[in-house]
C-alpha cells in the first residue's frame, strides 16, 4: 500500500526535486556506485551529489541529461513523478512535512532521514503530522475562514456578473415540467414540482431550531415549518429544499463549499419564483421607457422585495448591460449581504471581507431608516470616493430587527431608473474616519472620557465553524426529528 501523502504542497518544485533526488539515489545504489563514483562521473564533489539526492537543489536540463546518460535512461524516466520505491515515497512525504509551515511552527529540530529510521517509524510520524494538520485546520475554521470564503465567493460572482446561465436553464426545464407558462409561481405549482421530483410536503410544528427545512431522502419527504412569520414567503423554503436536491448537494466538505451551495440554492429558488424570460421582458420594456424599478419586479411575480432585488442583480448586467450593487444592512448599520460589479467601494476588513462592516451613515442604506414614509421607495444620489452613485432602498423586517435592502448603480446609468429625479443627495468620504466615524468636535469635547458603553457581543464572533456535518445544524436533533416523523414500516 502506498503511504498517504499530505495533500498540500507549499512549493510546486519541492516534490520534483525530492522525487528526482531519491530516484538518483536509487539508481546509484542499484548500480553499486558510491557518492564519490557518481560525483566523479558528473564532475561534482560528493557533497554536491548528496545535496541533489536529498532534493535540496533543483537540477538544470543539462544536469538532468548528464545523469540520464550515466544511468542509461531517458530524461522522461528520470523526471517521473512516481517515487522509485515505497521507502522513497515515505522519505519524500517526511521531507515535505518537515519543510511545511505547520512543522516550522512547532519549533522542533529536523529529523534526519537515515537508513536506521524504520518504515514503521516514518509512518507513525506521518500519522501524527496528519492528525496535527487536522486539528490545526479545525482551529483555523473560525469566522476568519468564513470571511475569506465570503470574499472569494463574492469575487467569483462578480466575474460572472452574478448570472448563472446553467441555473437559469435548470429553472426553465423545471417550469416546463410542471406546465408553468409564466407569471407568479403558485403554491399549487410548487407542490406539483415537489411531486414531479418525487417528494411529498409535510408541514410540522417541531422542526429542529437549527434548520429551515429537513429533507428525508429515504422516504421522499420534505418537512417545512407549520408557522411562518407574516413577511415570509411559504414557497421559498420549499423551493430551496427542492433546489438543493436538484443540484445534488451533499454534505459540504468545508465552509467555502457550504457558501457555494447556499448561493446556488438561493439562486435557483429565485429563478423559479421569478422566471428569466418573463422578468427580462419586463425589464427591457422598463429600460426603454426609462422606468426601471425593483418594485415592478416584486409586484409582477408576488415575491419579497429582497428576492426581487436579488433577481434584479442576476439579470441587470447580463441582459441590460447595467452594472449594479446590492446591499442588505441591519438597522445598527452593519452589512450582512453585499454584491457589486460597478466598482462601488464597500467597507472592508483587512481580509477584504464586507460582512459585518459598518456602512457609512450618509449612504442610502442608512439614510432610509430616518425616512418616515415606509410605503414609498427611497431614492438617493451619493457622492463617494469612487464616483457618484444612485441608489434605491427599502426597509423590511427580519428575525433580528429591521434591515434595509438597496440596489444601486453608477450615475451614468441612473437615467434608466424610476426615481432618478430625486433631490436627495449626500456626500460620503468613507473610509476616511472624519466622514462619519469620528464624533463631531463639540460632542467629543463634551463627552470624551465621560462614558463607558457596554458592547453587545455578536454571538458568531467567537464561534468556530463546524468542520464536519452540515454547517450550523445540530445533526443529532435532525436525526431524532426524522426518527420521530418517519412513516411506519408496512
Amino acid at each position: 500500500m502506498s503511504p498517504q501523502l499530505p495533500e498540500r504542497v507549499d512549493d510546486d518544485d519541492m516534490l520534483d526535486s525530492l522525487t528526482i533526488g531519491r530516484r538518483i539515489r536509487q539508481l546509484r545504489s542499484d548500480r553499486g556506485l558510491t557518492l564519490d563514483d557518481l560525483g566523479a562521473a558528473i564532475g561534482r564533489a560528493p557533497s554536491q551529489v548528496s545535496v541533489i539526492e536529498n532534493g535540496k537543489r533543483e537540477l538544470k536540463l543539462g544536469e538532468l541529461q548528464r545523469f540520464a546518460r550515466i544511468f542509461d535512461i531517458s530524461v522522461d524516466q528520470l523526471l517521473s513523478a512516481e517515487p522509485p520505491s515505497r521507502r522513497a515515497a515515505l522519505e519524500i512525504a517526511l521531507e515535505r512535512a518537515q519543510r511545511g509551515p505547520l512543522f516550522a511552527s512547532l519549533n522542533l529540530p529536523a529529523l534526519p532521514v537515515r537508513k536506521s529510521l524504520s518504515d514503521d517509524a516514518i509512518e507513525t510520524i506521518l500519522g501524527l503530522h496528519r492528525e496535527l494538520e487536522r486539528v490545526h485546520n479545525e482551529r483555523a475554521a473560525t469566522p476568519e475562514e468564513a470571511r475569506r470564503a465570503n470574499t472569494s465567493l463574492r469575487k467569483a460572482m462578480r466575474q460572472r456578473h452574478n448570472y448563472f446561465a446553467e441555473l437559469e436553464q435548470t429553472a426553465a426545464s423545471l417550469h416546463a415540467a410542471v406546465g408553468h407558462a409564466g407569471g407568479p409561481l403558485s403554491q399549487r405549482l410548487v407542490s406539483d414540482l415537489a411531486s414531479h421530483l418525487g417528494f411529498t410536503l409535510h408541514y410540522v410544528g417541531d422542526l429542529p431550531g437549527s434548520t429551515r427545512s429537513v429533507t428525508d431522502l429515504r422516504n421522499g419527504r420534505i418537512y417545512v415549518p407549520l408557522g411562518q412569520s407574516a413577511d415570509a414567503d411559504p414557497r421559498s423554503v420549499v423551493l430551496q429544499a427542492l433546489s438543493s436536491h436538484v443540484l445534488k448537494h451533499g454534505e459540504p466538505a468545508d465552509y467555502a463549499e457550504f457558501l457555494e451551495q447556499r448561493v446556488e440554492t438561493n439562486y435557483l429558488a429565485a429563478a423559479l419564483l421569478v422566471p428569466e424570460k418573463g422578468a427580462v421582458d419586463i425589464l427591457l420594456q422598463a429600460k426603454e421607457a426609462r422606468e426601471l424599478s425593483v418594485e415592478d419586479l416584486r409586484d409582477a411575480f408576488g415575491v419579497s422585495y429582497e428576492t426581487a432585488a436579488h433577481r434584479f442583480t442576476n439579470l441587470a448586467t447580463h441582459h441590460l448591460d447595467i452594472p449594479v450593487h446590492f446591499l442588505k444592512v441591519h438597522e445598527n448599520g452593519t452589512l450582512s449581504k453585499a454584491y457589486e460589479n460597478d466598482n462601488v467601494a464597500f467597507p472592508t476588513d483587512a481580509l477584504g471581507s464586507v460582512e459585518g462592516q459598518t456602512v457609512c451613515r450618509f449612504w442610502s442604506a442608512r439614510r432610509v431608516f430616518d425616512v418616515e414614509d415606509r410605503f414609498s421607495p427611497y431614492h438617493q444620489y451619493t457622492d463617494k470616493p469612487t464616483g457618484t452613485y444612485w441608489c434605491t432602498s427599502r426597509i423590511q423586517p427580519g428575525a433580528t430587527g429591521q434591515f434595509s435592502v438597496s440596489v444601486g448603480t453608477a450615475f451614468a446609468h441612473a437615467k434608466w431608473f424610476r426615481g432618478r429625479d430625486t433631490a436627495n443627495r449626500f456626500t460620503s468620504t468613507c473610509p476616511d474616519e472624519s466622514c462619519c466615524r469620528r464624533p463631531p468636535a463639540a460632542l467629543t469635547a463634551a463627552w470624551a472620557g465621560q462614558s463607558h458603553p457596554s458592547a453587545r457581543l455578536n454571538s458568531s464572533l467567537l464561534a468556530a465553524m463546524p468542520t464536519t456535518g452540515f454547517t450550523g445544524v445540530d445533526t443529532t436533533e435532525v436525526f431524532e426529528f426524522l426518527e420521530r416523523h418517519a412513516p411506519a414500516e408496512s
